[in-house]
């Protein structure tokens, strides 16, 4: 017997919750509008955030170009290799980002150019004050629009304290309960029991009962307000919630974590079977990529991308990392001959830092987890953990270059177009670059 994922009572209140923000269309339309440059320039202006933002415009003009590099190697592509992406984690907002760009443009005339990654990660916790302060979209802003990010990936977190008011009002409207505490001056908080930690087992991954739909509710209101259209899943309950609401909005996309434990095949074919029960009428998934535990042979990454291709799946990138910090998993881990290996086969591959392999000051979980007060106290700290990540990235990427594998970085790193993904066609972001 097949059981299905979601019942027709998470059906209705999946439905209803979107039907709350508007519907499909409403949310789609909402997050293209927000997404151009010329309205979070208007709305970052009102926030404060002006200044930053035209700072940032200027930075980016400094920056290193690849064609320089591909000018003195005159490198040979070779069609038989995959194509590599490079993805960084740990863009902490925008005063952490402002700052990384400024070291990225000193970088500019050295031996060793710091190039914006393809992809950025972020783990901050969608808060009232970084999603509503400007905050979040300033960081959204300098990435995607000025320094062209293709995706920028932002983390919720079910633990986030929110007004109490917005529980009760997610109660009225889906016809479920959540279990909260109380924490004073009218904000509430949904109660996580396995680990006992501020957000509960790494930022949100206990997501019981119904809390998937605070999940939903958290991302939709992120996208409303901020445009941001990328967002890390934190549960296998979460990620069947967000197939389903997000197959009738095709710029809503998800990324899902090593941390959910797709760490073998048998894993990832389960991946595979929610993906499948909710694809959209063209074939894809709100699923955009999948991060490949970091225990699996470079030998079993490429048999997950053979099986993705088999599974008739579209537009799903498969993801490793390459470098992580120690508090993340094993010390001194590095991946990189393994990233050659599956290249080198002809498998595509986005390859991600959660370090840059060197044991530096907040290059820790620490600082993704760090109340804001804190992080902005140590802005240029963890600016610089981010700097050194992205420019570990483009050394291994020139590397990559002069081994006749093509290599994807944000736009602002090239003189004219970049190369176009590999699994997606890029939805461009008028006006926004």
């Amino acid at each position: 017997m097949k059981y299905a994922l979601l019942s027709s009572s998470d059906l209705k209140a999946i439905d209803t919750l979107k039907e709350h923000y508007g519907g499909a269309e409403k949310i789609s339309d909402t997050l293209r509008e927000r997404r151009r440059l010329e309205t979070r320039k208007r709305v970052l202006e009102e926030k404060g955030f002006g200044g930053t933002i035209a700072d940032a415009e200027k930075l980016v003009e400094r920056f290193a170009k690849i064609e320089v590099f591909e000018e003195k190697l005159s490198p040979t592509y070779r069609d038989s290799f995959g194509i590599a992406t490079a993805q960084v984690s740990g863009f902490q907002g925008a005063a952490v980002t402002h700052h990384a760009m400024q070291q990225m443009a000193k970088s500019a005339n050295s031996d060793e150019p710091c190039w914006v990654p393809s992809e950025f990660i972020s783990v901050v916790a969608l808060t009232e004050n970084y999603v509503y302060s400007g905050d979040l979209m300033a960081t959204l802003t300098m990435a995607e629009n000025i320094m062209g990010a293709s995706k920028f990936c932002s983390t919720n977190l079910i633990g986030i304290p929110m007004p109490a008011s917005r529980f009760a009002d997610l109660e009225k409207l889906t016809g479920k309960t959540f279990e909260t505490r109380d924490l004073g001056d009218g904000m509430a908080q949904i109660i996580l029991k396995n680990m006992g930690t501020a957000f509960g087992n790494l930022g949100g991954v206990e997501v019981a009962n119904d809390n998937h739909l605070v999940y939903l509710d958290g991302i939709t209101r992120a996208a409303l307000e901020t445009g941001n259209d990328f967002f890390l899943n934190p549960s296998w309950s979460s990620i069947i919630a967000a197939c389903y609401y997000g197959r009738d909005i095709p710029n809503l996309q998800f990324k899902v974590s090593m941390l959910l434990s797709t760490q073998n095949l048998m894993q990832f074919r389960m991946l595979l079977n929610i993906m499948s029960e909710y694809l959209r009428d063209d074939g894809t998934t709100p699923i955009y990529e999948v991060n490949i535990g970091n225990g699996v042979s470079p030998e079993n990454f490429i048999r997950c991308a053979e099986e993705l291709d088999q599974s008739g799946i579209r537009g799903v990138s498969l993801a490793a990392h390459l470098r992580i910090n120690p508090d993340l998993g094993m010390a001194d881990f590095d991946w990189t001959d393994n990233a050659f290996t599956v290249l080198e086969s002809g498998t595509n591959l986005t390859y991600k830092y959660e370090s840059d392999g060197t044991a530096r000051d907040l290059d820790t979980m620490e600082a993704y987890f760090m109340p804001e007060e804190d992080r902005a106290e140590v802005a240029d700290k963890i600016g610089d953990v981010i700097y050194y990540k992205s420019l570990r990235a483009s050394k291994d990427g020139r590397e990559m270059m002069r081994r006749g594998i093509r290599t994807r970085f944000g736009d602002a790193s090239y003189r004219g177009d970049a190369p176009a993904d590999p699994t997606h066609a890029q939805a461009e972001l008028a006006g926004e670059s």
